[in-house]
């Protein structure tokens, strides 16, 4: 049978796990398969969980069993399915299939087959489960995806948009008594979100009870680092910048025969920091983190800012 495996792109990943009865129904989730490979590593357990039944057409059944037999029985992804060493060998060499997972690095694969797709969440490692397998009307799920791709919008309860983050990111909230807790956002359309665990707000809802309750709200944007080195803008002198903090942290490091600017060069470059990166984080700190020049995507590759491309003017004929 043939059947093409693909590596899970980072937004499918966020659908191979337990999902809301929210986005279940909005990304026609049908159900999932658990199973591993018991103590021999060649054994074959499993059990489903149902989601959504009205999703479950005549012809699901005839396609997950054809998916689920070829990964088992045939040479489909190195027989995926057909054991443990199996499973470990084409996880190895699909490197692109690989993200750090809720507590372990796990392989993510996508196989589309008829109306529907199969996400595939892999983790071939003893006394666990060793797969998942998510599966989702293939028109419900790429549609959801497409829309989630503009973002989540926060505003104000006048309806200014604050800022966006994409699906799945988290936002920090600041009490008024300086509590700061960490929320995870995902999206459910234009106007409504999931922000905490199966909270579902409309976004003016959400934006009025952080006014009456005096929270402050920032992203906590996934493509910034946890922390960097920059210099002060008025003078070469060392400092430490937190994502999510006001302000920064004066630095007691040196190296020797080096400016303050090329010692956090050499220190952002072995943490893995980028330019852009660098120039995000002192925009947020000196800000604030809600700001389009907070994000990473608005420098190029030497932290420059990316002047907005100019609108082309209509010409008119006479």
């Amino acid at each position: 049978m043939e059947l093409t495996i693909k590596p899970m792109q980072p937004e499918e990943r966020l659908y191979a796990y337990q999902q809301s009865s929210q986005i279940q129904a909005q990304t026609g989730s049908i159900g999932y398969l658990r199973g591993d490979f018991g103590k021999t590593g060649t054994e074959f357990y499993t059990s489903w969980q149902d989601h959504i039944k009205s999703f479950r057409s005549d012809d699901f059944g005839d396609e997950f069993d054809k998916v689920v037999n070829a990964l088992r029985f045939e040479d489909v992804g190195g027989g995926l399915f057909g054991s443990r060493n199996a499973m470990r060998l084409f996880c190895k060499e699909n490197p692109d299939s690989a993200f750090q997972g809720n507590y372990c690095e796990e392989y993510g694969f996508r196989i589309d087959k008829g109306r529907h797709s199969f996400l595939i969440r892999c983790n071939p490692m003893v006394d666990d489960y060793n797969f998942y397998v998510f599966c989702y009307v293939k028109e419900h799920l790429d549609s959801h995806m497409e829309k989630a791709k503009n973002g989540i919008r926060f505003i104000t309860p006048e309806y200014r948009e604050l800022f966006r983050i994409a699906d799945g990111e988290q936002i920090q909230i600041t009490r008024p008594d300086g509590e700061k807790t960490l929320r995870t956002c995902r999206y459910i359309d234009e106007t409504h979100a999931e922000i905490g665990s199966n909270n579902l707000y409309h976004i003016c809802q959400f934006a009025e009870m952080m006014e009456e309750t005096g929270n402050k709200v920032i992203p906590m944007r996934s493509s910034l680092p946890g922390k960097c080195f920059s210099t002060l803008p008025s003078a070469d002198k060392l400092i430490i910048i937190q994502k999510g903090e006001m302000g920064y942290i004066p630095s007691e490091m040196q190296i020797a025969g080096k400016t303050a600017r090329e010692a956090a060069d050499i220190a952002n470059d072995t943490i893995g920091v980028t330019k852009k990166q660098e120039a995000a984080m002192l925009a947020g700190s000196l800000f604030g983190w809600q700001t389009p020049a907070a994000d990473p995507k608005n420098y190029d590759d030497n932290g420059n800012p990316i002047k907005p491309a100019k609108k082309k003017s209509r010409e008119y004929e006479r």
